[in-house]
């Protein structure tokens, strides 16, 4: 006869939170993919010319890029694992960068870390109290904090910065730097190998360069809590019983958790995560806060979770692609995206094959024809205009949301309303 099931099975694997659909991928056929993508890579450098696409300077600035998208999408992560739409990265991100700046120039930069994430668990904590509490609908709540923490900085800006040296109504005086550190010899060794332009291993040196080259802390400790958040959502009774309120909150309810506290948590430590994106950007990226720095990055960080199918992992290759793509503004834009173009044809034929392989003729010849497109695109034109590369970062974005779309699955109560006791 089967036991009856008790409040402390919740910290039995048999009842972990049904796993995603779909079969998932191997950590030797992932390595295998980003191994193939790097050579077609190379080969797209060696026949463009286009050297920069994978120079270690090209990687350092898309790794800087990445981690404020990391780290929103990590937040959103959190929050969605625990049933809740976090629609407001946005927004504590905004808080993130002004808290900091505000902190960091008169405290120096640390306090201003730390108040920074501080601001961000803020605008989490107001969005828990309003749809935890309230059940308000989370994309409108999400929506009504992004506006909110715009119009509050805007107002708060010219009186915290104003007669400052250095501020002003929309920007505050410089934040001192919290550092940066190459690794001795590692870094100029992947750089002289970069720099001679050989197949693969070149581009794999400036790949590895980029990861170990003029790196801020701050980026050491955003890239530390992917692992840390995998670890805990994942091998903790605390991460079990989290993610059992994102997919069923009425069976966890009848475990003894304790949903309203689980989904508060989640929510404030979403917040918190998305500030700290907020302070990479305004104390990292920038050494003062801006106003409309953000540049819809908290948006950018929730399409990188959902890529990455609410998983740690994925998300971090989701922010590394969008940060990489953002880069591109900064570095040779115009040239490296044209020779992207060509990239994207032959990434779209190989998807045109395996479409072709797994019978969807269909979806095989159009991807087949957009591939064409995209190579007729590069082949008659030397350079791509400027507009284009600036919205390469959201293209891409729309893109790989659209290819992998077929493919996700976010928690099964995730953005549902919930009350205590409903299951009874």
């Amino acid at each position: 006869m089967t036991a009856p099931t008790t409040a402390t099975d919740v910290n039995q694997p048999s009842l972990q939170p049904t796993a995603p659909t779909g079969r998932r991928m191997s950590l030797p056929v992932l390595m295998l993919v980003i191994a193939g993508a790097l050579a077609l890579t190379s080969i797209v450098r060696l026949v463009t010319g286009a050297n920069g696409i994978t120079n270690v300077s090209q990687m350092s600035t898309a790794l800087q890029l990445a981690v404020p998208i990391g780290l929103a999408g990590l937040g959103g992560l959190w929050a969605e694992r625990a049933g809740v739409v976090n629609i407001g990265l946005e927004g504590m991100m905004i808080l993130g960068t002004w808290f900091g700046a505000w902190a960091g120039f008169q405290w120096g930069p640390w306090t201003g870390v730390l108040v920074g994430i501080v601001g961000g668990a803020l605008g989490g904590l107001l969005h828990a109290v309003v749809t935890i509490a309230f059940n308000v609908n989370h994309i409108v709540s999400g929506v009504a904090i992004n506006i909110l923490a715009l119009g509050a900085t805007r107002y708060l800006a010219p009186l915290a910065f104003e007669g400052h040296q250095g501020g002003s109504a929309k920007q505050s005086p410089p934040v001192d730097s919290l550092g940066h550190f190459s690794i001795p010899g590692l870094s100029s060794a992947l750089e002289s190998l970069n720099d001679q332009h050989w197949f693969f291993v070149s581009d794999l040196a400036g790949l590895l360069g980029g990861l170990v080259t003029d790196v801020s802390w701050l980026t050491l400790i955003a890239v530390a809590l992917i692992p840390a958040s995998w670890y805990i959502l994942w091998r903790t009774p605390f991460g079990l019983r989290l993610r059992s309120c994102g997919e069923n909150p009425i069976a966890a309810e009848s475990l003894g958790v304790n949903v309203y506290k689980y989904k508060y948590l989640a929510v404030i430590i979403s917040g918190g995560l998305a500030g700290l994106g907020g302070v990479f950007l305004s104390i990292v990226a920038n050494p003062f806060y801006l106003e409309g720095q953000t540049s819809g990055r908290g948006y950018i960080g929730l399409a990188a979770m959902i890529f990455g199918n609410w998983m740690p992992g994925g998300l971090a290759i989701g922010a590394g692609l969008f940060g990489y793509t953002d880069s591109l503004n900064l570095r040779g834009g115009s040239a490296n995206v044209h020779a992207l173009l060509l990239l994207g044809a032959l990434l779209l034929v190989a998807g045109a094959v395996w479409l072709a392989v797994r019978k969807k003729y269909v979806h095989a010849v159009i991807t087949l024809v957009v591939g064409a497109l995209v190579f007729t695109w590069y082949a008659g034109t030397n350079e791509v205009p400027n507009q284009v590369v600036s919205a390469t970062p959201y293209v891409v974005t729309l893109v790989v949301l659209a290819l992998s779309a077929q493919r996700l699955r976010m928690p099964k109560a995730d953005g549902m309303p919930y009350r205590k006791g409903q299951g009874k």
